[in-house]
């Protein structure tokens, strides 16, 4: 992992996704490889189990192919959801939605 590219990744998760943090989550860059394009992104705290956590999944996977012209791949893995592999976007997705008691205006 080059370090300068990882953290570059970091950054912008920090500046573009601040709700994760807001809502006691926690995002790492476990993998930013600029090489080969490949980044893989992990969620925890209050994004493992989190009913949207697949749509956050997909809006960083979208945001950082646009933002880096480096990135061609984005794994993006929720730990409690598991791992659905690089075909599908991670966080959720095919997995069983979880649901909460909290309202829609949480946000």
């Amino acid at each position: 992992m080059t370090d300068e590219f990882a953290e570059r990744i970091e950054k912008w998760m920090v500046g573009q996704m601040p709700i994760i943090q807001m809502h006691g989550g926690t995002s790492v860059v476990r993998k930013a490889d600029p090489d080969s394009g490949e980044v893989v992104v992990e969620l925890g705290g209050t994004c493992s189990g989190c009913g949207i956590s697949d749509i956050t999944a997909q809006n960083i996977k979208r945001d950082l192919i646009m933002d880096f012209e480096e990135v061609e791949d984005v794994t993006v893995r929720v730990p409690s959801t598991g791992d659905s592999g690089s075909s599908t976007v991670e966080g959720g997705r095919g997995g069983e939605l979880q649901f909460s008691n909290e309202s829609a205006d949480h946000f």
